[in-house]
């Protein structure tokens, strides 16, 4: 079995498989020029150097009516938060703390916005943060006034949430949050901390699981243990 791997290193492998997943259906995540405008491996005929291909644009499925529309006409009075910014925040929401609130001290409506990576996977920054196990970062966003959600309970070790939401609802057992992630797994990557939570999800619903992946790595002989980042 391979070894656990770093905080860092599991943000860049979960990015990696939104971003790869939206590429492949056509939907990119940045909004740059399109990715055939320049090839990257050919310099142009003058012999400048080659243009790097932007990523692609991102791509809104196709949508036509085919039932009345709403009574109601909204008046967009108000611009929407920036597509580019919203994607920022919800990224650097899995690890890093002082981008978040150099992102939110300059926008403090991102506190809830969320991305859509495609095909309807839906993650705010507080999502993001919960199933990295991101304590520090959900607290801080908690303290802001983030919505908090059963994922978010069940990583934080907030048992007695967790217990409510389910007694509300028992199918939420089987709730998948960002990316799939399980309510088990959230509660996982909690640590100690979410340790009854876990106990008491398994006694609800017994799933095999896999290795926490932000536990530190063993000591190799001869070397101090790696510290997850």
């Amino acid at each position: 079995m391979s070894d656990p791997i770093s905080r860092r290193s599991f943000s860049s492998m979960t990015a990696g498989v939104v971003v790869g997943g939206a590429a492949a259906a056509g939907a990119g995540l940045d909004t740059g020029a399109s990715a055939s405008a320049a090839d990257p491996a050919v310099a142009d005929d003058r012999g400048k150097a080659p243009t790097p291909t932007a990523a692609p644009r991102p791509v809104e499925a196709p949508f036509q009516r085919d039932y009345s529309p709403p009574s109601f006409k909204p008046s967009w009075k108000r611009p929407q938060i920036n597509r580019l910014l919203v994607q920022d925040f919800v990224i650097y929401a899995h690890s890093e703390l002082d981008m978040v609130k150099k992102l939110l001290d300059r926008e403090p409506m991102l506190l809830n916005a969320t991305m859509d990576w495609g095909g309807g996977d839906w993650e705010s920054g507080l999502g993001g943060a919960s199933h990295m196990g991101r304590h520090d970062i959900v607290e801080y966003l908690l303290g802001r006034g983030a919505r908090i959600d059963i994922f978010c309970a069940a990583m934080m070790g907030r048992l007695e949430a967790v217990k409510s939401f389910l007694t509300l609802q028992p199918a939420l057992i089987d709730a998948r949050g960002p990316h799939g992630f399980t309510l088990h797994f959230h509660a996982q990557v909690g640590g100690p901390e979410a340790q009854p939570v876990l106990d008491y999800l398994q006694s609800i619903k017994h799933i095999e699981l896999k290795p926490n992946p932000f536990l530190k790595k063993a000591p190799a002989p001869g070397h101090a243990a790696e510290k997850a980042k």
